[in-house]
């Protein structure tokens, strides 16, 4: 028995009451997600909230060092955890994939358990003395997505435990075992009820939301999820952060020189196979230099390893479900209505599986196609064609999301011109979607709202408090 059957045999529930779970790259079954209830929900809630005082009790050190533990356990088994994710959610081992993203878990839970967040002196004149100190909240709900489940559970679950709550986690329906393998690891740790896995449907994510035993609701998703959980936590007022969806736009600047970038260019466009909240999802060219990069970006799409995530070698994997493998592909058949040119891909690779679609390359596109106005959430990127920067930045700050935005250029000063214009959470120059578990992350717009990492993401799952003396 291999050493990856062992966390799936702890966590798997019996193939006769659980819910099976498929390779995304073969379909076959590798597991059973166990079918949770909303009374299920009721009772981690009341565990938690048991649970919590004690462990608010303890100090930050005592908690960050637990954290630390913790860290050092997703390292010992991060090829088992590796290999259930490849597996669950399509994304190869190997590349910016499967073994970079439970690296990066261990990464971000030891920045939470080491980020400094003192009590802040706001007010000082010798007579008066005013503080803010940042207090536990009490159970935080965790709702995450099935494109980065590891990781992004680590973002909402590491730092709501260094501050002294308790989390209940309810993970996407499509990616329920990695979050489940990842937890499992966690819960090693921890006292009993303070951290719970719920693992089922769409009545018990509306159930969270609505729920009276939560404090803190952070959820990464669709936007149009997002507003039925504004609406939901209505009912309790709890505290929300939402990282929705983005419509990322780049924007190369007139006569860069792309040739040393464009690696990163296309990493910024087919990370997890275009799979990413933050992927940039529509690449705005000067005309002086559409041609170059429409080339070399096709050439680079077109070299780029793709099949099965335990396969060595492959970078991109197939899209994770049906539903998003239809999105893609009606996208693309829209653009070719439109007369748009597929430079490269533009079609399914159905001889690596039902879930494969080829990088995709798309030119002579403009602002109105499906392409470029919805996010297409896969290995397809529109290209379009720009002759003035005011006008493509306007371009770019015309979709209603604004999660990460980028600009492309041999001249920085210029860059970061262009740069203070967009409207997104995130600017990057010279790069796109890469993160630092010290830097604040987070939407605009309909991409939601509050801040991640860092101390900014410790003080979003605790309730400051003001002291006056």
């Amino acid at each position: 028995m291999s050493t990856t059957a062992t966390i799936l045999d702890a966590i798997s529930a019996d193939a006769s009451t659980g819910r099976p779970i498929p390779d995304a790259a073969t379909r076959e079954i590798i597991g059973y997600a166990p079918e949770h209830t909303v009374a299920d929900l009721d009772a981690a809630i009341a565990a938690a909230k048991a649970a919590q005082p004690a462990w608010a009790a303890l100090s930050h050190e005592e908690r960050s060092t637990i954290l630390h533990a913790i860290a050092d356990d997703i390292e010992a088994n991060a090829e088992e955890l590796a290999q259930i994710l490849s597996r669950e959610q399509g994304k190869p081992l190997d590349g910016p994939n499967a073994r970079f993203e439970v690296g990066a878990c261990a990464v971000w839970t030891r920045s939470a358990a080491d980020t400094v967040l003192e009590p802040e002196v706001v007010f000082e004149d010798g007579a008066a003395r005013a503080e803010i100190h940042y207090d536990a909240l009490g159970v935080v709900g965790a709702i995450g997505p099935w494109n980065w489940p590891m990781m992004i559970t680590v973002w909402q679950v590491a730092p709501s435990l260094r501050m002294g709550n308790a989390v209940v986690v309810k993970p996407s329906e499509f990616t329920p075992l990695s979050v489940m393998a990842l937890m499992e690891i966690f819960t090693r740790h921890l006292p009993d009820g303070l951290l719970t896995v719920i693992s089922g449907g769409r009545d018990v994510g509306a159930a969270m939301a609505a729920h009276s035993g939560l404090d803190k609701i952070m959820f990464t998703g669709s936007t149009a999820t997002g507003r039925k959980i504004v609406e939901s936590s209505a009912h309790n007022l709890a505290r929300l952060t939402l990282e929705l969806g983005g419509n990322d736009a780049g924007i190369v600047l007139p006569d860069t020189d792309m040739s040393g970038m464009m690696e990163d260019l296309f990493w910024g466009c087919f990370i997890n196979t275009g799979q990413t909240c933050a992927a940039l999802k529509r690449l705005y060219v000067h005309e002086s230099v559409y041609d170059d990069v429409v080339e070399g970006l096709a050439a680079m799409a077109a070299q780029m390893p793709m099949g099965p995530g335990l396969a060595g070698g492959n970078v991109l994997g197939p899209l994770q479900n049906e539903k998003q493998f239809q999105i893609v592909s009606d996208l693309v058949e829209d653009a070719k209505s439109r007369g748009a040119r597929v430079v490269v891909g533009g079609e399914p690779a159905a001889d690596l599986g039902p879930l494969f679609y080829r990088a995709t390359v798309v030119a002579d596109i403009d602002d109105g196609a499906r392409l470029v106005d919805e996010e297409q959430f896969g290995p397809a990127i529109p290209v379009i064609k720009y002759s003035d920067v005011d006008d493509a930045v306007r371009r770019a700050n015309a979709s209603e999301q604004g999660l990460g935005a980028s600009v492309w250029s041999n001249d920085p000063d210029e860059a970061f011109k262009v740069a203070t214009r967009l409207q997104a959470g995130t600017v990057w120059v010279n790069g796109h979607g890469g993160l630092n578990p010290a830097v604040p992350f987070g939407g605009t717009k309909a991409s939601g709202y509050g801040k991640e990492f860092g101390a900014h993401g410790l003080k979003a799952v605790a309730s400051p408090k003001v002291i006056s003396r």
